[in-house]
């Protein structure tokens, strides 16, 4: 080729009118430096990088002109079609040899922002949890966020990046959409028009390089061209080549990388970090484009030494659509996917971590084996702690083999930074106080780095992932030290904020801290600590701990916030023993999170019964509700009141009750709370078990339904025969035939006691069919608010079997009147005699019990 390429473009990149036409020629990879023309087109292959002051630089970056030739155009299918095949799969962490997954059943579109936040917004970030951390990440991805086929975008400016950073914390899915992005370009999805070739280099290979070695030979290493080929595709067109760096966080970078001699030729040799560092710098290829990962704490590094125009981005992880996204293709199945994804999201600190998308690997490789083995899912996904640690463990075995300092020095010295923030209620913490606990934050993967501009300056903050990651290394920063020191630190620690705290919930200033404490004790998680990594909690920390729990810590009425911390030990036998200790489970008044029902679940379930439980006011939504279900048939007593259930949620409690019957007795009062209106119906439910008996009364102000109330007592063996939804589908029906096939349900009823509002024919004839239909059925009491003359003249020529007991009482109106109704005469001032009527074998009697003072 000739060593001067002539280029000419269309393109008129003046801001203003015509003048002088200009042709720019030079040598391939130089610099043309020229006066600016004011008013002048230029015309040529020029990327105008410095403007005189009022002309504005447009970074247009013309395409060539130069067509491909075919030899060129066949290197690049076989490159392409070599990252197809390579780059179609993903080798996971837990991958045995040959195991692989496809790429399009895992990588799913994380969040990225091209923006720096403040401070404050850093702050609201890392202490939001739950549904209020996704509320902040949707709140800036609707304008905020980008695509990865807008990452080179023009900015409003119209001003082109020729470098855009990445940046993401660790686990984050850096790695993995550079993995994306090199497969929907090989398979011309993305980029097509943009980028003829893509290059993807890792700083984690380049430094197992030793040798001197030019630009062209290590890009061999990481692809399936010669340095002779690739040579020849840079030189055909360098203004349509990117190249990926990926991990520059992870580059070994030399003191004297900063003093070498620059150069600009593709084949001349240098130590690997000093020919990456000429590349990033725009000396190699300076019209090619640039993308480059990092974590946060290389941001700075990088930004120094990376060519201009420059473009920030930042992965910030899975918003909740894309957690969802995760889960669904992960498990390709809708119900294994439903039920794992409805397990995780009411737990607020795990979902909060499921926007780390190794995390959301985590959990669901954890739940998918418990599918496998054909076990319940909540048993698979044991504690909270068992993911932070998983996730620790993975990071400390795949991203801290350079650290060069123990497992115990880099735990213990994240711990010390965690404890102090936590005490001075820091989650941002100035870059003297890290270096004096930490020796290298640069390369700590459980850092992250933040520049904010102070005034005239830039100031450094460091922070851990997140609130919840401070407080595990708090937690595990205690249990490591010695014993002497371990006990000092959690009684320090644990008593603080304990005194004037609102009963039931109430957890101490530091809970999460304490959860994650009885976390780490469990015993898989011990076991984990001592055999990978050499670490060992003394057993006498332990016993302290449990102590605590199941004495002092009972006194403090922190009811819901110890199942907590039980829930995170789960050792069964010992959370059984801590359980069946307790008299009553008082939660009035407290509010019921999701999570606390997940560990009231597990808590309750480790015993055969429990004496008393109180939910009362404390915000049982019908999801709560269905959620704790289980646990129910253990209490001997329970007062509930559930916000705005359906009728169908009540018989789903009903059901729930009685098919897990363990008991031989239990008293359980339901009194609904309604919000909205229309719901329920239901007022008040009530449910006995004793001496084989049961009883259920179902209370009903519904101002359409004829039936009030129902009482009903049948044999403890017929708890599950019972048709529930036809009991309640009878307070709202009015058809006979439909309110006569529920009768058949009750075959085994001992008592029943029922109050309506009138009696009408069709109730009088339902009476007659319970007493036929039931032979068991010893007593039937009917309280009525308003006789009405068909219903009477019904029961006068009826009788019943020798040993049942039949009786009616309410009113009976002597005036006639078609505005007589149940109220009495107060409201329509009709003469209402107050009477009892029995029915028996004998027939038909009727009784007054008193007669109205008033006649009209």
């Amino acid at each position: 080729m000739d060593s001067f390429d002539k280029f000419h473009s269309n393109k008129d990149i003046s801001r203003s009118h015509a003048g002088t036409d200009i042709n720019a020629a030079a040598c391939r990879g130089s610099n043309i430096t020229m006066p600016a023309f004011i008013n002048t087109k230029i015309k040529g292959n020029v990327y105008n990088i410095h403007n005189a002051p009022g002309v504005k630089n447009t970074g247009y970056r013309p395409r060539s002109e130069k067509p491909q030739t075919s030899a060129i155009r066949s290197l690049i299918v076989k490159h392409k079609t070599r990252i197809c095949s390579e780059y179609q799969y993903v080798t996971e962490y837990n991958s045995l040899p040959g195991e692989q997954v496809l790429l399009s059943e895992r990588f799913t579109q994380p969040l990225i922002l091209q923006k720096h936040r403040d401070q404050k917004e850093r702050e609201e970030e890392l202490r939001s949890s739950g549904e209020d951390f996704q509320q902040v990440l949707s709140s800036k991805s609707s304008d905020e966020s980008v695509h990865l086929n807008s990452l080179f975008n023009p900015d409003h400016h119209g001003i082109s990046p020729s470098a855009v950073i990445l940046q993401g914390n660790s686990g984050n899915g850096k790695s993995f959409t550079v993995q994306k992005i090199m497969m929907d370009w090989a398979s011309d999805k993305l980029y097509k028009e943009q980028f003829d070739i893509v290059f993807h280099l890792k700083c984690k290979e380049i430094n197992r390089i030793s040798d001197r070695k030019s630009l062209v030979e290590i890009l061999s290493y990481s692809c399936s061209l010669t340095s002779d080929e690739i040579s020849q595709i840079l030189q055909q067109s360098p203004e349509k080549v990117l190249f990926i760096i990926d991990g520059f966080d992870e580059l070994k970078l030399t003191q004297g990388h900063n003093n070498m001699s620059p150069h600009t030729d593709l084949l001349q040799k240098a130590s690997p970090e000093v020919t990456l560092c000429t590349l990033l710098r725009g000396r190699i290829l300076p019209e090619s484009f640039l993308l480059v990962t990092t974590r946060s704490t290389a941001t700075d590094k990088l930004t120094q030494l990376l060519k201009g125009p420059q473009r920030f981005s930042e992965i910030m992880g899975f918003t909740e659509k894309g957690v969802e996204e995760y889960f669904q293709k992960f498990f390709q199945d809708e119900e294994l996917f439903r039920k794992a994804y409805t397990f995780v999201k009411p737990n607020e600190t795990l979902f909060t971590a499921c926007s780390i998308p190794v995390i959301c690997w985590i959990i669901c490789t954890t739940i998918k084996e418990r599918f496998k083995v054909g076990a319940d899912v909540t048993s698979g996904l044991e504690t909270t702690t068992s993911i932070y640690f998983d996730f620790v463990s993975t990071l400390l075995e795949h991203h801290c083999q350079d650290l060069k300092q123990s497992v115990l020095t880099v735990l213990r010295s994240l711990g010390q930074l965690a404890e102090r923030g936590m005490l001075e209620q820091q989650v941002l913490f100035d870059k003297k106080t890290v270096y004096e606990t930490v020796s290298d934050p640069a390369g700590n993967p459980f850092l992250c780095k933040f520049l904010f501009k102070r005034k005239i300056h830039q100031e450094t903050m460091f922070s851990f992932m997140h609130l919840s990651f401070q407080e595990f290394f708090t937690a595990l920063y205690c249990l490591l030290l010695d014993e002497e020191e371990s006990q000092k630190k959690i009684t320090e620690l644990f008593s603080i904020g304990a005194v004037n705290c609102t009963p039931h919930y109430s957890p101490p200033r530091f809970g999460a801290v304490v959860q994650f404490a009885f976390g780490l004790l469990n015993k898989d998680v011990r076991r984990t600590l001592r055999n990978k990594h050499g670490l060992v909690v003394h057993p006498n920390t332990e016993a302290h701990l449990k102590k605590w729990i199941s004495t002092d810590f009972c006194l403090a009425n922190r009811t819901l916030f110890a199942f907590h911390c039980l829930y995170e030990l789960h050792e069964d036998d010992f959370v059984k023993e801590v359980m069946e200790a307790w008299d009553i489970i008082d939660a009035y008044g407290s509010f019921l999170r999701r999570t606390d029902c997940w560990a009231l679940l597990y808590c309750s379930q480790c015993c055969q019964s429990i004496k008393e439980m109180i939910l009362v006011d404390c915000s049982l939504t019908p999801e709560k509700l269905s959620m704790i279900l289980p646990a129910l048939p253990k209490f001997k007593k329970l007062w509930l009141t559930p916000e705005d259930p359906s009728d169908s949620d009540v018989v789903k409690l009903i059901i729930a009750l009685m098919r897990g019957q363990c008991l031989s007795s239990q008293h359980v009062d339901v009194d609904p709370h309604r919000i909205k209106h229309g719901c329920c119906s239901v007022r008040s439910l009530n449910l006995s078990i004793s001496e084989g008996l049961c009883r259920i009364k179902i209370d009903t102000d519904d101002p359409g339904a004829s039936l009030k109330i129902q009482n009903l007592t049948f044999p403890h063996s017929e708890l599950t025969n019972i048709d529930y939804t036809n009991l309640f589908q009878m307070f709202h029906e009015k058809d006979s035939d439909t309110v006569m096939s529920a009768v058949h349900s009750f075959s085994k009823l001992k008592k029943m006691e029922i109050k309506l509002d009138y009696l009408t024919e069709m109730w009088s004839v339902w009476t007659l069919q319970i007493i036929q239909n039931c032979p068991s059925l010893t007593e039937l009491v009917v309280h009525v608010n308003l006789f009405l003359e068909e219903g009477i003249k019904i029961l006068q020529r009826s009788c019943t079997r020798p040993d049942c007991i039949v009786t009616f009482d309410g009113f009976k109106c002597n005036s006639v009147s078609q505005n007589c109704s149940p109220w009495g005469n107060w409201k329509c001032g009709c003469d209402h005699q107050e009477v009892k009527i029995y029915l028996s074998y004998q027939g038909f009697s009727e009784e007054i019990l008193r007669r109205p003072l008033f006649g009209n």
